[in-house]
């Protein structure tokens, strides 16, 4: 089954089930490293989001179960350019205004985890903390889902074997990915708001491992502003702030 497939047979469970996914009721489906169905759905979302040239088979409207609207489409634009604008201020971090599939604007916040934490470790540094409370307090709004998504290069483990370090990478970038999630949530965002922290790792490589400059784009931490379902509503309304 295609991916779009899988998320709308999601929603279409969820609907017929008189499900209503407010805030909360999604928080609790999705919060966290793993979740349920849904959650299982949002995180595959970001992971295409996150990769190359797969944002055409994907929406963020149809994970949310909402639709969007020409006009709400730019205003949903017009906010996510705002965030964008306001995250690429922040020390430390490059920030993207892309489009799904649809052409729902999200925003792509990328840190470098050289900025974020000491070699092989998983504990925020004071200026990544700095960074992160700043993105807290002064990008985020309360209508804004939050998806986390750690990377490592492929530098081995002194003694093991290359499945044995793949593998030891994979839970470093989950514990610093789960780091930047537990900063954010204890200095202003809301628990509902972080959808999905996921580590993965060596996969989707943004540069070479075969030089130092290439293995420390890889190193790093994605942190994705969404629209959340009630953002789309607001869109829809016209009421969008």
């Amino acid at each position: 089954m295609k991916f779009k497939s899988f998320i709308f047979a999601l929603v279409a469970c969820f609907l017929m089930s008189s499900c209503e996914l407010t805030n909360a009721a999604k928080g609790g489906m999705i919060g966290g490293a793993s979740g349920g169905a849904l959650g299982t759905g949002i995180g595959l979302l970001v992971s295409k989001l996150a990769g190359t040239n797969t944002a055409k088979t994907t929406s963020i409207a149809a994970a949310a179960g909402v639709a969007v609207g020409a006009t709400a489409g730019s205003l949903i634009g017009h906010k996510m350019d705002k965030a964008a604008k306001a995250a690429a201020a922040l020390n430390g971090a490059n920030a993207e205004l892309l489009q799904d599939g649809d052409g729902t604007s999200y925003v792509k916040v990328t840190f470098d985890s050289g900025i974020l934490f000491a070699t092989g470790k998983s504990t925020l540094n004071a200026s990544a903390q700095s960074s992160l409370n700043s993105f807290a307090q002064n990008v985020l709004t309360d209508d804004m889902d939050v998806n986390i998504i750690g990377y490592t290069d492929n530098t081995p483990f002194k003694g093991c074997t290359a499945e044995q370090s793949a593998q030891k990478n994979l839970d470093l970038s989950l514990s610093r990915a789960t780091a930047v999630s537990n900063y954010l949530k204890a200095n202003g965002a809301t628990a509902t708001q972080i959808s999905s922290v996921q580590g993965l790792g060596e996969a989707n490589p943004v540069a070479s491992n075969e030089t130092a400059e290439g293995k420390a784009q890889n190193r790093r931490v994605e942190v994705f502003i969404l629209p959340s379902k009630e953002m789309i509503e607001a869109a829809n309304n016209g009421t969008l702030q």
